[in-house]
């Protein structure tokens, strides 16, 4: 085990599965205050099969970029692994379904739905929800690379629903992202374990 994973306190699977459950009922109650406190007008989720299939060919363009930076940029390699070690590894291929579901959700609701039209719904508004939204995965100070993937992403997903005006393009892409980044990392460290 490196120096970093040492520094990080590794988590059970009942820890990581309530504080992505809490994390996700205090976005959720974020967000709703926020949006009635400022009487503002959220970005609406349009169910659709244009909105679901640009949400799917997103994550799978970002997941195909992760995989290239991977293999081109060692620190971030080793950051996302340390991320993923820190959060996926305690958790059984079934969690990952909760993985998907709760960060997609409630993180976009919050730092899409709610803060790009709070923050004047425009290209600035995109930029200081996509910092925060990097900040967020900020697990140590070292884990710089992957704040900055993340907020990359961030800017991508707040993008995608400033331009189409439909909050349901980038809950899928995150849902996807996390589903499908946790999964294929999950079954290539079980591999590795065997």
């Amino acid at each position: 085990m490196s120096d970093n994973q040492e520094n990080v306190e590794s988590l059970s699977r009942i820890q990581i599965l309530v504080f992505m459950g809490i994390t996700a009922v205090i976005f959720l109650l974020i967000a709703q205050i926020w949006h009635r406190a400022g009487s503002i007008a959220l970005i609406p989720i349009q169910f659709n099969l244009s909105a679901i299939i640009t949400g799917a060919l997103l994550a799978t363009g970002i997941l195909l970029a992760s995989v290239v930076l991977s293999k081109c940029w060692t620190p971030y390699r080793i950051s996302a692994e340390k991320y993923m070690n820190l959060i996926i590894s305690p958790l059984l291929l079934p969690d990952l379904i909760w993985v998907g579901l709760l960060p997609g959700l409630s993180e976009e609701l919050l730092f899409r739905g709610v803060m790009i039209p709070a923050f004047g719904y425009g290209y600035g508004a995109i930029v200081i929800s996509s910092i925060l939204f990097g900040v967020l995965h900020l697990s140590d100070a070292q884990n710089w690379h992957y704040v900055l993937w993340a907020t990359i992403i961030g800017s991508i997903l707040g993008y995608s629903a400033y331009a189409t005006d439909n909050l349901l393009v980038p809950i899928t892409a995150h849902i996807l992202i996390n589903f499908s980044s946790s999964l294929l990392w999950k079954l290539n460290h079980n591999r590795k374990l065997q």
